[in-house]
C-alpha cells in the first residue's frame, strides 16, 4: 500500500499543474493519500503561520499579501529584499521533498531557496542559500548573465543551468519540485521534468562554488539543515500549494 501511495504522489507532484482543472482540487490542501505519505502544508493559504521575515522575528508588515489562496510578493522596483524582504519557514529542514507552484508577471525575478543559513550575514540584499531560480527568461536581463544559462528559471542559481525544461509563460502557473536527500543528492524539477541534478557534498559542487558569487560563504550548501525561503526581488510573483515531506531514505 505504501508503495502505491508514494507512486501516486510522485505522479501527482511531478505533473504540470497547468494541465489540471484548478477547480477539481482545493488550493492549499492535502489529500488523504498525501497525509499518509507524510506530506504537510508549509502554508495554509490564509495566514502567515509558519513563516517570518528572513531577518525578522515576525512576518513582514509590507511587500507581501495573502489573498484568494495566493501568497504574493509585490513590485517595488526590482531590488533584492529592499521592500518587505525575503520570507523563510520558521522550521528548518534537512532531507525533504518540496512542491509548490509559482506564477510570475512579465519581466519578474524571484527564487525558492533551501538550506538557507539560520543566521544571515549582516549585509543588504537577499538571504543566502541554494536557489531554484524563478525568472522570466525572455524579459529579465539576469537570464543572460552568469555562465551557460545558470541564472535562468529552475537552474541552481549561478551554479548549474536547468536543462530540457518546459516553461509556462508569465500569467500561467509553473510547478516546482525540489528533492534533497541525506547523502547530498539534490534534484530540481519543473512541470514534471527533472532539469537539475547534483550532489551538494561532492568535489564537483565545491569546484563550482569557487567560480560563483557564493565562494566567500563558508559552508554554503553544506549545512545539515536550513530554512526554505521565498525571495523578494522587487517584482510581483505569486505562490500557492506549498507542501513538504521529510525524507528518511539516503
Amino acid at each position: 500500500m505504501k508503495y502505491i501511495i508514494c507512486t501516486f504522489l510522485f505522479m501527482f507532484c511531478s505533473a504540470s499543474f497547468s494541465q489540471v482543472d484548478e477547480n477539481a482540487v482545493p488550493l492549499n490542501t492535502l489529500s488523504n493519500a498525501e497525509k499518509l505519505a507524510g506530506w504537510k502544508l508549509l502554508w495554509d493559504g490564509k495566514t502567515v503561520d509558519g513563516w517570518r521575515g528572513a531577518r525578522l522575528e515576525s512576518f513582514p508588515e509590507k511587500g507581501w499579501s495573502i489573498k484568494d489562496g495566493l501568497l504574493t510578493v509585490h513590485e517595488s522596483g526590482g531590488a533584492e529584499a529592499a521592500n518587505g524582504g525575503d520570507i523563510v519557514t520558521v522550521d528548518t529542514y534537512g532531507a525533504f521533498e518540496l512542491c509548490l507552484e509559482f506564477n510570475i508577471t512579465p519581466g519578474a525575478n524571484s527564487g525558492i531557496k533551501y538550506f538557507v543559513f539560520p543566521k544571515q550575514p549582516n549585509q543588504p540584499g537577499s538571504a543566502i542559500g541554494l536557489e531554484f531560480q524563478v525568472l522570466d527568461d525572455d524579459k529579465h536581463p539576469d537570464a543572460k548573465r552568469g555562465v551557460n544559462g545558470n541564472r535562468t528559471v529552475a537552474s541552481l542559481y549561478d551554479l548549474i543551468p536547468a536543462e530540457n525544461k518546459k516553461v509556462n509563460p508569465p500569467g500561467e502557473w509553473n510547478h516546482a519540485r525540489i528533492i534533497a536527500k541525506k547523502n547530498g543528492d539534490v534534484q530540481h524539477w519543473l512541470n514534471g521534468t527533472k532539469v537539475v541534478e547534483y550532489n551538494r557534498f561532492s568535489q564537483i559542487f565545491r569546484q563550482l562554488l569557487v567560480h560563483s558569487k557564493y565562494k566567500r560563504y563558508e559552508k554554503f550548501g553544506q549545512i545539515p539543515e536550513g530554512h526554505i525561503l521565498l525571495q523578494d526581488h522587487g517584482n510581483t510573483v505569486s505562490y500557492r500549494n506549498i507542501k513538504i515531506r521529510e525524507l528518511d531514505e539516503l
